[in-house]
């Protein structure tokens, strides 16, 4: 499939320039619909973003390695996410939905085909809180297979589910920045809770998701983003979030790479955030 040639036509080439080896920790595909059919019961229906898009737009900004993460509107069927991450197994990895009818085979088709997370929406514009039997029998069967559990959660739920992720018996990502409105500031409650999580050594926060807490050109995430990776550089993410699904606007990932340097003008933390830390969560070589 061609990627159409004004794809890239409005997005411009970012600022800041990222290290050899940068991850995309957070992004998705979408279809194509006629060859990778959307569920049934999705809350929402994307424009097709395939794999060729995403690849393109990797090229264009500099990213060296990527972890697509399935989305909602795919549901359980992870065969597109699946069918990209099989172009360059090495340089791509995944991040599933599972349901109640996967077995032994479908983990291992799964795990075979790069993917080493399974993720949970509690959000509730995607129809909120999961099947917690399946959760809880997804997190016994997962975390002996070296995989995580990622978490995406709205920002007031962080406090009251902040028990249950506690006792989690292996590595979890919260997606977004836990969601955390931008305009409410590092002295709210819900990024308290986060902070808190933080310190545990099995916990991951991804420091994507600007376009989700604030609007160009995201100052009010920047400081978010700077107290979760005072918190735990060692184990932070970032990512695009292309296409950006349910968006309140249409980001320019460029604009999202140059966040990068006012979370953190240290060199170092950059590298950990972009190279260092995905590489060691998700096994890239």
């Amino acid at each position: 499939m061609n990627v159409h040639p004004g794809f890239l036509a409005h997005r411009r080439k970012p600022t800041f320039k990222l290290p050899p080896g940068s991850t995309d920790a957070h992004c998705h595909v979408f279809g194509p619909g006629d060859k990778f059919p959307y569920a049934p019961n999705r809350r929402y229906t994307p424009e097709d973003a395939p794999k060729e898009m995403l690849f393109a737009l990797h090229r264009h900004l500099g990213v060296e390695r990527t972890v697509i993460v399935q989305a909602s509107c795919h549901g359980s069927d992870n065969r597109a996410m699946l069918d990209a991450i099989a172009d360059d197994p090495k340089r791509i990895k995944g991040v599933c939905i599972v349901d109640n009818t996967f077995g032994d085979a479908e983990y291992k088709t799964l795990h075979d085909g790069g993917v080493r997370g399974a993720r949970f929406n509690f959000v509730k514009h995607l129809g909120g809180r999961p099947d917690m039997d399946l959760f809880n029998r997804t997190i016994d069967r997962i975390k002996g297979m070296g995989w995580h559990v990622v978490l995406h959660l709205d920002a007031p739920d962080i406090v009251p589910m902040s028990d249950m992720i506690r006792r989690l018996p292996l590595p979890f990502v919260i997606d977004h920045m836990g969601r955390v409105p931008g305009k409410d500031g590092v002295g709210q409650p819900p990024l308290k809770a986060l902070l808190e999580l933080a310190k545990l050594d099995n916990c991951w926060i991804k420091v994507c998701g600007s376009e989700r807490i604030s609007f160009p050109p995201y100052a009010e995430a920047v400081p978010i983003a700077q107290a979760i990776m005072a918190a735990a550089p060692d184990r932070v993410l970032w990512g695009t979030d292309f296409p950006h699904p349910n968006a309140t606007h249409e980001a320019d990932e460029a604009d999202l790479v140059d966040l990068v340097p006012q979370f953190t003008a240290d060199p170092v933390l950059q590298r950990k955030l972009l190279v260092d830390n995905p590489a060691r969560l998700y096994g890239f070589e």
